[in-house]
Parts: structure tokens; C-alpha cells; sequence
């Protein structure tokens, strides 16, 4: 038995929905641990390209059974429309195998409008949050005055907790945010409604996973964003609202952290970042351009371009350390294919010293120089590789140093959108 969890080890957007997708083959539950539809896991199984927000990736393997669990924060109106959109592939043909917690929180219509409000209002400093309402929706968690799945299902007790939060939501719109707010009755019909299609996946999902963890079933922890996106370890306050990092797996789930028994960081050979804050290996010029053109880095859920640079060591190096990873998993090694050069990010120099550790402190992350390594890089197309020995010498030696650099073993290689261009050296639930 070996159950896995599954983080971003960068900035996000690191490709983790096809690695989830391919670890599927060997689980039985797929369980997502936190965030919302603010992110985005993009699928090329036969040609076919699925782009998910709130459901698990393992959606797409018949008899797998998917959980979304208490740490993610749901949008009805976003999780049916992801239903609707699966079962007119003909997928998800048993309800049955999707569950969602009924003690997660829902994003309401007011927590939408007051995130896209709230960055118009800062101008220069927004965060750059996706607009989703998902920062707004765990505020209101960890305040105590959020809205829960279990609440949304019981008609009475929802109109009381909606008529008690709505005054105070209100108030901040107009009185504070200049924008117009909502009647009771707009929310509550809606709503009403979505729970009528909601309720036949809800459970106590804490307990399903309990007995199936009993049971000696193999579970894949699925994360979204990435470990420098973490509220509490990273780059803050240039982050997301939920613990994206290993131990967010626990507390999202209901799961124990006995047992984890494996955790496996998806890393791109080279990084990107979406929204505001410090960068430093961010290239603004042709081989930036380039990386985002070869990549097609667009955000799966804005749309918008992603920021490009070179491979950070450190960073990732920190990834490692805060999670405690046992396997990187790198993905888009090809896309770094026709560079005659590539530098990888060894450090960084802050006042005239060498900094070989990620600074705690934002202000000074935000003025490091990165200190560069130059290797040589490869010109010949890898994709078609079906063993680490045909890849070209320059990849084979580039991937032996990032693993020196960052003190973690590499343990898939993806070479291009579909499962089938995958290089899987170590097996985590082998």
C-alpha cells in the first residue's frame, strides 16, 4: 500500500493534472485537498484536451472514485457546468464515483464581487488574484461566518445564515467598494437550486476516505497552484488563500499524516508565474518570448500570459524542504529543446553577497539578482523518447543537476501534453 500526494513545487501551472492523471492508473481514490476554480489542470488524453477546475483529475479513469475534500472551496454554478461538460464527453457516467465533502465552503455571488472590486480599488498593488471570489470565500471560513455545503442543502438554515451574512457584505460593497449590492432573493433562488443538483454528491468524505484508508485502498492526494503560492509559505502576500503545500493533503481531506506515505513535487524545467510578485529569473526578452510561445504558457483559467525564466534551484530546493518531497517530477523538459544555451539559477545576490537560500522576507526576494549556471542545450526533438537513454546527452546531463542542485531525485519526466510522453523512472506507488 503507498499513498502519494501530489504538489506543486513552483509557482503553479506546473502540469500537475497530467501527472495526476497518469498516477491515477494506480489508485483508487483521487482526493483534491484545497483551492477553488482559480485553478486550472489541462488533460490531453487520445487527442482530446479536458480542462479542469474543481474535479479531480482522475475523473477521466473509469472506476476511480474522486473526492473533493474539505479544504477546497466550491462555486456551484462552475462545478455543474464542469459536470454538464463531462458527461456530454460521455465521461462520468457514474455519479456515484465523484463525492464532495459536505463540510466545505461555498463561494457565493457577493465573495466574486467584492475580489474583482477589492483589486480595482488597490490599482498598482493588486495581488492579482483570478477574480474567482476565492480569497473573499475563505475569509469568511476562517472567520467563522462562512457557508457550508451542508448549510446550502438545508433550505431554512441557509436563508438564516444568507440573511445574517448579507447585511455585513452589503455594507462593504457600497460603503467601501463603491459597487452595487445584492437582495436576498437573487442569491437565495439560485442557490436553492444549485442545491438540488449538489446533493446527490455530498457526504462526509472525511469518513469515506477513513474507511478506504482502513481498507488498505491506494489514495492520490491531488494539490492545486503550487508551494509558492502557499498562504503561509509563500511568496506572501503575492499568494493564494489555502495551504497548497503537503500538509494542506491533511487538513483538507481528513486524512492522518501517517498516512502519507510518499510526496511527489511537479516542477517545470524551467518556471513561470501568473499575477504580481517577485521574480527572479523572470526574462523579459526573446528567450522569455520564446519559452512562453514553445510552452503556450496561458493561464488554463484567465487566459492570461504567464510570466517566464529560467530554472530557480533555490526555489525549488525550498519546495523540497517544506514538503519534504521524495520524487520531483519534471515536466515540459521539451520545450526547452532548440535553446543553443540554458541557464539554471543557482543563487542570488542581494548587496554584493550570495544568497543560497530563499529570504523570508519579500522585500528583499524582490531585489535578489539570480546568480546563473550556463549548460549547454539541445537542438533535436525529444519528444518521441520512450527511454531516459535516447535523450539527447545535454537533457540527460541537465536533469542529473537540477536533481544536484535541489537534493531530490527526479522521478518522471514529461515530454510533451499526452500520457503517452511520459518518461516514469520511479513509480511512488510501486
Amino acid at each position: 500500500m503507498a499513498n502519494v500526494v501530489i504538489v506543486g513545487a513552483q509557482w503553479g501551472d506546473e502540469g500537475k493534472g497530467k501527472v495526476v492523471d497518469i498516477y491515477t492508473e494506480f489508485a483508487d481514490d483521487v482526493v483534491r485537498f484545497q483551492g477553488g476554480n482559480n485553478a486550472g489542470h489541462t488533460l490531453v488524453v487520445q487527442n482530446e484536451k479536458v480542462v479542469l477546475h474543481l474535479i479531480p483529475s482522475g475523473i477521466l479513469h473509469p472506476g476511480k472514485r474522486c473526492i473533493i475534500g474539505n479544504g477546497v472551496v466550491l462555486d456551484p454554478e462552475v462545478f455543474i457546468a464542469e459536470v454538464r461538460n463531462l458527461k456530454a464527453k460521455g465521461r462520468l457516467e457514474d455519479d456515484s464515483s465523484l463525492m464532495i465533502s459536505e463540510s466545505l465552503h461555498i463561494i457565493m455571488p457577493y465573495h466574486k464581487r467584492i475580489d474583482i472590486a477589492r483589486e480595482a480599488k488597490c490599482g498598482e498593488r493588486k495581488i492579482g488574484t483570478t477574480g474567482r471570489g476565492i480569497g473573499p470565500c475563505y475569509e469568511d471560513k476562517i472567520s467563522r461566518r462562512g457557508i457550508r455545503l451542508m448549510d446550502l442543502l438545508d433550505k431554512d438554515r441557509f436563508a438564516v445564515k444568507l440573511k445574517e451574512v448579507l447585511d455585513e457584505k452589503n455594507f462593504l460593497l457600497e460603503k467601501y467598494l463603491d459597487e452595487r449590492p445584492f437582495t436576498f432573493e437573487e442569491i437565495y433562488g439560485q442557490y436553492v437550486g444549485y442545491a438540488d443538483i449538489l446533493r446527490k454528491y455530498a457526504a462526509d468524505t472525511a469518513t469515506v476516505l477513513h474507511h478506504d484508508l482502513k481498507a488498505g485502498k491506494k489514495i492520490l492526494f491531488e494539490g492545486a497552484q503550487g508551494t509558492m503560492l502557499d498562504i503561509d509559505y509563500g511568496t506572501y502576500p503575492f499568494v493564494t488563500s489555502s495551504s497548497t503545500c503537503a500538509g494542506g493533503a491533511c487538513t483538507g481531506s481528513g486524512a492522518s499524516p501517517r498516512d502519507i506515505h510518499e510526496i511527489i513535487g511537479i516542477s517545470k524545467a524551467y518556471v513561470t508565474r501568473v499575477g504580481s510578485g517577485p521574480f527572479p529569473t523572470e526574462l523579459e526578452d526573446e528567450n522569455g518570448e520564446e519559452l512562453r510561445k514553445a510552452g503556450r504558457e496561458f493561464g488554463s483559467t484567465t487566459g492570461r500570459p504567464r510570466r517566464c525564466g529560467w530554472f530557480d534551484a533555490p526555489a525549488v530546493r525550498y519546495a523540497v524542504r517544506i514538503n519534504g518531497l521524495t520524487g520531483i517530477a519534471l515536466t515540459k523538459l521539451d520545450v526547452l529543446s532548440g535553446f543553443e544555451k540554458i541557464k539554471i539559477c543557482t543563487g542570488y545576490e542581494y548587496q554584493g553577497k550570495i544568497v543560497e537560500e530563499l529570504p523570508a522576507s519579500m522585500e528583499i526576494f524582490s531585489n535578489c539578482k539570480p546568480v546563473y549556471e550556463e549548460m549547454p542545450g539541445w537542438s533535436s526533438d525529444i519528444g518521441r523518447a520512450k527511454d531516459l537513454s535516447e535523450l539527447p546527452v545535454q537533457a540527460r546531463n541537465y536533469i542529473k543537476r537540477l536533481e544536484e542542485l535541489i537534493g531530490c531525485p527526479i522521478v518522471l519526466v514529461s515530454l510533451g501534453a499526452g500520457r503517452e510522453d511520459t518518461l516514469m523512472l520511479k513509480n511512488p506507488f510501486l
